[in-house]
């Protein structure tokens, strides 16, 4: 076991490894199109950050930029206070991880580690330390010899990452880098590779679309649409305190039922046949058509009515392990999704039934436009 002493010098090292990234008003066009807009970011030494977004949204294009792959059509980028946005992508100590690895087929794992050292001339010693060190911590050292083609794709994925780090970056950049994987694999690695990184101690940047692997995996997520920034945060408080109808819809899963406001201050009026007293919460002010979210985990279902209930008709039970997913639908035709302990609920299709709010705290409304709550994440 590490001393206090050892165990701060290493965390003192770890720390000093990543840098500071800083973007100041970055945006890039293509043509007349607008792929970002005026994007702030600031990102701390060895923090994990989730770029997360619809397909469109430019997230891959920020990545490119990042990455030096791309010139900003305005705006900065800064590693430790150092603008590098004209800097080449290959000064720039940044690892990348590519969507489908980008391994070079003809040479051995030991080769591609090494690849990224023997272009930057590194001595030959050296480089056969770095990647017996890189292979270990990947837990690779008995793979060194085979090729890419006799790897698994998590294997692919472990050489990958340590090729990455071998050069000993001060930024990585992840582009979609579980969506090749088969999904009882995924957590193994997203729980592999995030440790990984944090004992690096080295900055990190990912591109998902994937909401569940954004929330698993970052320290702080920036959710992404049509080029700007809806909101950044750690992922509790994007899940809890979304701050738009979009970040709600794309992030984890909600129902979204129609309302009213009412004169009553904090008191709504839904389609569904019921009000809700909203207990600390700032509605819009009253006669204003309203959306309001309700995650499925926060409802559950009753045999009998209750205040403040909704009345719903049992559409699909949908068991899920311990839990099963209960679709219903009021009596105004709105479909309302429900998880609940498979003990908890034993009706099945057709059956009335009454639907009760949980924890009122964690109800959103949102103004109603003429967007559809039904985000899209693919």
């Amino acid at each position: 076991m590490l001393s206090s002493a050892t165990t701060r010098v290493a965390e003192t090292r770890t720390e000093a490894r990543g840098c500071a990234l800083m973007l100041q008003g970055v945006g890039h066009s293509f043509g007349a199109t607008v792929a970002l807009e005026s994007i702030d970011l600031a990102v701390a030494r060895g923090e994990l950050i989730a770029l997360l977004g619809p397909s469109g949204c430019g997230k891959t294009t920020l990545l490119q930029i990042i990455a030096g792959f791309l010139q900003p059509s305005r705006g900065a980028v800064s590693f430790d206070g150092v603008r590098i946005d004209r800097t080449p992508a290959n000064r720039r100590r940044i690892g990348m991880v590519f969507q489908n690895y980008a391994l070079f087929p003809h040479l051995t794992v030991a080769e591609n580690v090494a690849y990224g050292l023997r272009a930057r001339k590194s001595p030959g010693a050296m480089v056969k330390q770095r990647v017996a060190e890189m292979l270990a911590r990947v837990q690779m050292t008995s793979f060194g010899d085979r090729f890419p083609r006799q790897l698994s794709g998590g294997q692919q994925q472990r050489v990958a990452l340590a090729r990455a780090l071998a050069i000993d970056p001060v930024l990585v950049l992840l582009d979609e880098p579980f969506s090749a994987l088969d999904k009882n694999l995924r957590l193994d690695m997203q729980i592999e590779i995030k440790s990984l990184l944090k004992s690096c101690g080295v900055t990190s940047i990912m591109v998902t679309h994937d909401q569940e692997e954004a929330l698993s995996m970052a320290d702080r997520i920036v959710v992404l649409n049509k080029g700007r920034i809806e909101q950044i945060d750690t992922p509790d408080a994007l899940y809890d305190a979304p701050a738009s109808l979009f970040v709600n819809g794309f992030i984890g899963h909600a129902n979204f039922l129609k309302g009213r406001t009412s004169p009553q201050p904090g008191t709504i009026a839904l389609d569904a046949g019921c009000a809700l007293a909203l207990a600390g919460t700032a509605p819009p002010p009253a006669h204003r058509d309203v959306m309001v979210s309700i995650r499925p985990e926060n409802l559950a279902l009753v045999s009998d009515a209750q205040p403040r209930s909704i009345a719903v008709t049992i559409r699909v039970v949908m068991p899920l392990g311990a839990f099963s997913v209960i679709d219903c639908v009021t009596a105004s035709g709105e479909a309302i999704k429900v998880s609940q302990s498979r003990a908890a609920w034993s009706g099945r299709p057709g059956d009335a039934a009454w639907l009760v709010i949980q924890d009122i705290s964690k109800v959103h409304v949102f103004e109603a436009t003429t967007a559809s709550p039904s985000i899209a994440r693919a």
